[in-house]
């Protein structure tokens, strides 16, 4: 490697570690989450529902929620006024994406629950009261996906006459 491959190598590499650096000295927000969440599952688990991010800093954002996976389970119930309380979030973008999920138990109706979700140093603890019934154990991805604001439609002048 000649001296400017060297130079540009580690200047690279400062950046990358003060970048990393600044990010992780960037305090963590409270992040909050109201959902309602519904499906079924027989051998196959498929859940699907709406919910709102609420963070410290003010910012809002709608989210489409989406849990599947498989094991041993049986089931159909929703959660009604459901939380989440999330942890290690930096800012409310954090929240969306692919989380760990597994669970066991049985649940009849009006039952409540509670289970830990984890995205690499994200994780979301969310509960609610559900109504239904489940049974089983069962491993899963759940998905946070920003819902985009409605924008109004521009619609143009009519001609003059």
């Amino acid at each position: 490697m000649n001296l400017g491959t060297k130079a540009a190598c580690t200047t690279i590499l400062l950046l990358g570690c003060c970048g990393a650096s600044a990010y992780a000295d960037t305090p963590s927000l409270s992040c909050k989450m109201r959902f309602n969440l519904k499906g079924w599952s027989a051998i196959y688990k498929s859940y699907s529902g709406r919910g709102t991010v609420s963070c410290s800093d003010g910012s809002t954002m709608k989210v489409k929620l989406r849990s599947v996976g498989g094991g041993l389970t049986a089931g159909k119930s929703s959660i009604d006024d459901g939380h989440g309380d999330f942890s290690g979030v930096k800012t409310i973008a954090d929240v969306t994406g692919d989380y760990v999920s597994g669970g066991g138990g049985a649940g009849a109706v009006h039952s409540a629950g509670g289970q830990v979700l984890t995205k690499g140093e994200i994780s979301v603890a969310i509960s609610g009261t559900g109504r239904g019934w489940d049974v089983g154990v069962d491993l899963g991805k759940f998905t946070i996906t920003a819902i985009p604001p409605k924008v109004a439609a521009v619609t143009a002048p009519a001609p003059a006459q």
